[in-house]
């Protein structure tokens, strides 16, 4: 038997910590494993050293020796390099949907997978202006929610909330339950992300109509035994990604198509909305125009007008009137 219980774990040992203290500008020398392994009760000699590092490099981990002053044992590659971690990283810090305690969580786990020293460098505040936390906390599991629905393929019911104003109130900003609280209940088939949210789309039987709705305002979500509808809509021609290309900040409205007239110089940001499959004509030397299908919303109209006049819409008529009603409402 083993003086120590930890003796029969060397392997497993070695293991995790040239994993945790190594990196391709972090080595350990025999010795410092050696000393490392001692501070566990494991006795060890260099020979087994040797054996154990030949069976781990067996295993799958890159494991490498740098000769000379310095040099040492390391681990070369893992699962993540370390400018990968930094952008999930900067993208959960930058996620507005997920809490800050949420955040912490998933980072520390992230950092787990590096090295201590690298993990050390991403322990980074990203600052970016304009991005508030999701105090919602539930939000992180109404996703795995809904994405056990998507693949059970059944309805959900939830309530669903807005924020309201009331100075009458000691809290003047509250949670008000749409449809006094009733249920929702619809079929649903996809989570796409837009303008910083996590949208549910879905297809609402009784409309009969696809409709989005934000994650974190549902609450209370159960999955039903009841089928989910809307299977031919969404199986036929339905695609998630033209889907969100016409939905301006997901603000519902009326779809349409639109003729814009463009400068050319714009090409870069009209292809970043709507895809490279533009059906582009010559207008003159310094224009196009473009045919696009669009939800026609407010929204739309502001992302129009912070163009500058480089896009203009030129049809449908209904379309640029509703557009001149909206411009002259905020001039008034």
């Amino acid at each position: 038997m083993p003086k120590n219980p930890n003796q029969k774990l060397k392997l497993l040992y070695l293991y995790q910590l040239l994993l945790r203290k190594t990196d391709e500008d972090h080595r350990l020398g025999m010795e410092d494993i050696l000393s490392a392994l001692d501070r566990y009760g494991i006795e060890a000699e260099r020979k087994s050293i040797y054996s154990d590092i030949a069976a781990l490099q067996d295993f799958g981990l890159d494991v490498m020796l740098q000769r000379g002053p310095g040099g040492g044992y390391y681990v070369a590659a893992r699962d993540f390099e370390l400018p990968e971690l930094k952008l999930l990283v900067d993208a959960i810090q930058c996620s507005r949907f997920i809490t800050e305690k949420k955040s912490t969580e998933l980072i520390r786990k992230l950092a787990a997978l590096a090295s201590e020293p690298q993990a050390r460098a991403l322990q980074r505040q990203v600052y970016v202006s304009d991005r508030v936390k999701t105090m919602n906390e539930s939000i992180y599991y109404n996703i795995d929610t809904l994405h056990s629905a998507i693949s059970a393929a059944v309805q959900i019911t939830y309530q669903y909330f807005e924020w309201a104003l009331d100075f009458s109130a000691q809290q003047r900003i509250q949670k008000r339950y749409r449809r006094d609280g009733a249920l929702y209940r619809v079929s649903p088939w996809a989570l796409t992300w837009d303008d910083e949210n996590y949208y549910l789309v879905a297809y609402d039987g009784g409309a009969q109509q696809i409709r989005h709705y934000r994650v974190d305002k549902m609450e209370h979500i159960s999955l039903t035994g009841q089928r989910r509808e809307g299977r031919a809509l969404f199986q036929d021609h339905f695609n998630i990604a033209a889907y969100s290309r016409k939905v301006f900040g997901m603000f519902s409205g009326e779809e349409q198509t639109v003729r814009l007239r463009c400068e050319n110089r714009f090409i870069g940001v009209l292809r970043d909305r709507f895809g490279s499959d533009l059906m582009l004509q010559k207008a003159d030397d310094a224009h196009f125009t473009v045919s696009v299908n669009v939800v026609v919303s407010p929204q739309f109209f502001s992302w129009v007008f912070g163009l500058g006049g480089a896009v203009q819409i030129t049809a449908p008529d209904a379309v640029k009137a509703a557009f001149q009603k909206q411009l002259r409402d905020m001039l008034e």
